[in-house]
């Protein structure tokens, strides 16, 4: 018995032993960070979100399937707040524990301020889409491009060099159209003081609650008040909405009309060609045509996505993300190592990221020290038989940020 109780003790030991060599490399745990973003997925404006998040989940994808950022891993935490503040603060107090959570996107300039306190308690970095805020005040929150009042301003240097190219004597007029919200009114905390430094007549702006179905009030007293020029803002489809509403009460036959980042995009143009026929577009990354020929982000569309018949060249924003996030976790870790990897060590590294080339799909990245732009260049687009096609080359925006009092 003794012989048999030996080669059993042994056949045990053997089996442990296998055991633990596997668990030890088959089922040894990646090294990993988290991203979170803090989405609309079924909200006002999940019609950009949804593509943008495709983008971004996508190339950490490419990331992931190659190794990782020197063998660390990204994963992607993607949660639908639906545009809702109370749910964005709620998404990230539940997971703002997460293991070496480095970046938290905050889709949506109310729920970024709102939870920019906790970013700070936290030692964390967020990013946000526009407010310029966020520049005049330097802090833990990254903006994705050039500020709202930024673009702004460069579209209005555009509204003077096209006035001129019509002829015409004397300075614009321009209204203003968008939500009743502190993000409808951004662009205008500067950019309204820009315009009318360059001369242009400035209309008292109108706005309007989301949700609002039709806007003929509003753009009846822009007209009656002599617009030349009308600025539609909002979140896609709202300033696509917004022109439809202009066509059918014949304004845009003689009246020029203008979007922001989020209006006009492929989605809108789908539907309403015919309408947006002639739009102007300001924005910080590719559009239309431009975005069509990026063949780093169709590439990565077809691969993971399929066909292009639902491309919207928002996603190209959110490989951008990614691409930011790609630099930020190699510099992090060249400076401290993955195993004392915290997240004000990823805050660090963006300051750091100046002049990183982003492919095409928007200008170098401008974070530093001193700035929280995500990068400085604009592009103005026009819709034209159905596509939108660039009309400028990537220009410098104006400061616009410094001429308002936050």
């Amino acid at each position: 018995m003794g012989k048999w109780s030996a080669i059993f003790l042994s056949i045990i030991l053997a089996v442990c032993l296998s055991v633990v060599g596997l668990s030890s490399s088959s089922f040894a745990k990646d090294k990993e960070i988290a991203y979170l973003s803090l989405a609309d997925y079924t909200g006002p404006i999940a019609g950009l979100n949804v593509p943008a998040d495709m983008g971004l989940e996508d190339y950490i994808k490419e990331i992931n399937s190659k190794g990782g950022v020197d063998g660390v891993k990204i994963r992607f935490i993607g949660i639908d707040t639906r545009y809702d503040v109370a749910r964005g603060v709620s998404a990230y107090k539940r997971y703002r524990r997460t293991p070496k959570l480095l970046v938290v996107n905050s889709i949506g300039t109310p729920i970024g301020k709102a939870i920019a306190r906790l970013i700070e308690r936290d030692k964390r970095l967020q990013i946000v889409p526009g407010d310029g805020e966020f520049q005049a005040h330097i802090g833990r929150n990254f903006i994705w491009g050039p500020a709202y009042q930024d673009a702004f301003a460069a579209m209005m240097d555009w509204v003077m060099d096209d006035w001129k190219a019509k002829g015409k004597s004397g300075a614009p007029i321009v209204g203003f159209i968008s939500w009743d919200s502190a993000f409808g009114r951004e662009p205008l905390r500067g950019g309204k003081e820009y315009a009318e430094s360059l001369g242009i007549k400035f209309l008292p702006p109108e706005f309007f609650p989301p949700g609002t179905l039709k806007h003929d009030v509003y753009l009846t007293r822009l007209e009656k008040a002599g617009a030349n020029y009308i600025y539609a803002g909002g979140v896609e489809p709202t300033p696509t909405n917004v022109i439809r509403d202009a066509h059918a009460l014949g304004l845009t036959k003689k009246i020029q009309f203008l979007n922001g980042y989020w209006g006009a995009t492929l989605l809108g143009i789908g539907v309403h060609a015919k309408a947006l026929e002639g739009t102007a577009i300001v924005s910080f990354f590719e559009r239309g045509e431009d975005a069509l020929k990026n063949k780093l982000v169709t590439d990565l569309w077809k691969k993971h996505r399929g066909s292009m018949d639902k491309f919207n060249e928002v996603y190209g924003m959110g490989v951008s993300w990614g691409m930011t996030c790609e630099a930020g976790l190699k510099t992090a870790l060249k400076a401290v190592g993955y195993e004392k990897l915290k997240a004000d060590d990823m805050y660090r590294a963006y300051q750091k990221l100046g002049g990183l080339d982003k492919h095409g799909i928007q200008g170098p990245c401008a974070y530093s020290q001193t700035s929280r732009r995500g990068s400085l260049e604009v592009k103005i687009y026009r819709v034209k038989d159905g596509k939108i096609v660039p009309i400028t080359g990537w220009r410098k925006a104006p400061d616009g940020v410094s001429l308002h009092k936050f």
